[in-house]
């Protein structure tokens, strides 16, 4: 990697919360930072301009989908991501590992990598860790992830056959990787287990990549777990590179993880809510085609300053969920990116004004007490 064009700037901290800078070639990342997930070289139902209204630093793109469509040679033809997508704001690569692992009767595992077939058209495929730093080449992101895989959380044995793999493929992808404006992160795994948590963490770290991310996590282990399993690996990682909890992205766990020193997220989750017709809130999730919002004026969150609660009621938005009208996914996708957009923005400015405690602190009061008075609420679930 290039010094020069990747580096991170650790700015203030409060507690294990962190506020930084990572430097890119296509822009600096003011961290902590929240990256919606554009699958396959979109965002769902938002336009780039309309992200970049929003205030989006980041974006995430998916290796597996688009080395099986439109193919990563074809983006590499027409110019990588950047061009392709119109987005000329950092992007990030995932490594295609998770989606692989996630087809289990359909992809055969062995030390040198993974045979597995199309979820499109059942055409057999192989990747491996030269395979997929190969593919995240000819895509162009600024940050791409070695080839790493995701065991069941509370699988002992398998937890540490695939931690042990995972060690020897990042060393391969290290050896692959020959592009130098790209920043490649080592993923940290060992599922629920603070020593597998903490060989690896001290393993990758030994590598010296430029930033890390942490793996199998929120993948079905209890929120007390994902938080101890934070603690034991952001204690070991350097304190001067990014450390990023991949596939998480509620409010909730946002602030927990800024609290326990993460800095970069993504998930797909305000956009996949947005087209259930659920719209995100600090204070829980409105199910915007409920017969209580069918004459109702207020936007879907009046201290919201995004431009679908600027612009449009609740009413507005149930009638266009109820007409099967595609501006629905558009609206409420532009507001649930900008709450996660927002929340992380003054999480940052909570971090520099040495208040971030405080701020965490009153933010889960209000979150929870939130949830324990709407539960019953039909109007609004969580």
């Amino acid at each position: 990697m290039n010094k020069l064009l990747f580096s991170f700037d650790l700015i203030a901290k409060d507690g294990q919360a962190r506020a930084g800078v990572f430097h890119t070639p296509h822009g600096d990342l003011p961290t902590p930072v929240f990256a919606p997930v554009g699958t396959q070289a979109t965002v769902k139902a938002v336009t780039p301009a309309q992200l970049e209204e929003i205030g989006v630093a980041l974006v995430l793109a998916n290796t597996y989908h688009l080395y099986l469509r439109p193919g990563a040679d074809v983006v590499a033809e027409l110019g990588g991501l950047h061009s392709f997508m119109q987005w000329p704001h950092p992007i990030l690569t995932d490594s295609g590992g998770f989606q692989v692992f996630s087809l289990e009767q359909m992809r055969k595992i062995d030390e040198d990598g993974v045979t597995f077939k199309s979820h499109i058209d059942g055409s057999v495929h192989r990747f491996t860790p030269e395979k997929s730093i190969e593919i995240q080449q000819n895509l162009g992101a600024d940050i791409i992830m070695a080839f790493d895989e995701c065991a069941p959380p509370y699988d002992r044995t398998y937890s540490e056959h695939a931690m042990q793999r995972t060690h020897q493929w990042a060393e391969r992808c290290l050896q692959a990787k020959i592009r130098q404006d790209q920043a490649l992160f080592g993923i940290v795994q060992g599922g629920v287990f603070p020593d597998l948590r903490q060989k690896s963490a001290e393993f990758l770290t030994s590598l010296d990549f430029p930033g890390y991310a942490i793996g199998g996590l929120s993948v079905g282990e209890t929120k007390a777990e994902m938080h101890a399993m934070l603690e034991i690996v952001n204690a070991i990682l350097p304190q001067n590179k990014p450390r990023y909890l991949m596939g998480v992205g509620t409010p909730e766990d946002l602030i927990n993880g800024i609290q326990r020193g993460v800095d970069i997220f993504d998930c797909v989750l305000p956009t996949r809510l947005a087209r259930h017709s659920a719209a995100m809130t600090v204070s829980g999730r409105l199910n915007l085609l409920n017969a209580a919002y069918a004459r109702d004026p207020q936007p879907i969150d009046p201290d919201c300053q995004c431009y679908t609660c600027r612009h449009f009621s609740r009413a507005y938005l149930r009638h266009l969920i109820s007409a099967k009208e595609m501006l629905a996914a558009t609206l409420i996708s532009i507001h649930n990116i900008f709450t996660l957009e927002e929340l992380v923005r003054q999480a940052r400015q909570a971090i520099l004004e040495q208040r971030y405690s405080a701020f965490a602190a009153n933010f889960l009061h209000q979150y929870h007490s939130s949830k324990a008075t709407t539960a019953s609420t039909p109007e609004r679930t969580l």
